[in-house]
């Protein structure tokens, strides 16, 4: 099961989200203006979701979400780990 912690650093604000289990999921969410993120793959790989697309990521990735865009993680190996990083 996914686990979640939230971080902070100075003025950057987040949350650390553990994926112990191939299948793990982080499900389908959005943003709005105050709470929009960049999601930083810092261990292993992910199946990203959204309304008609999909993205494979990998450690070192880095995705910048638009405000309002849906979207959702699937672990694709054990261990992995997903950092996101408020913008607003």
């Amino acid at each position: 099961m996914m686990e979640v912690s939230l971080i902070s650093f100075g003025k950057l604000n987040g949350a650390k989200y553990d994926f112990p289990l191939v299948g793990d999921t982080l499900p389908m969410h959005t943003h709005g203006d105050a709470d929009n993120h960049i999601s930083v793959v810092s261990k292993g790989s992910f199946k990203a979701y959204g309304d008609g697309w999909e993205l494979t990521l990998v450690a070192g990735n880095v995705v910048d979400w638009p405000a309002h865009q849906a979207h959702e993680f699937i672990a694709l190996e054990p261990g992995s780990r997903l950092v996101n990083i408020v913008k607003g």
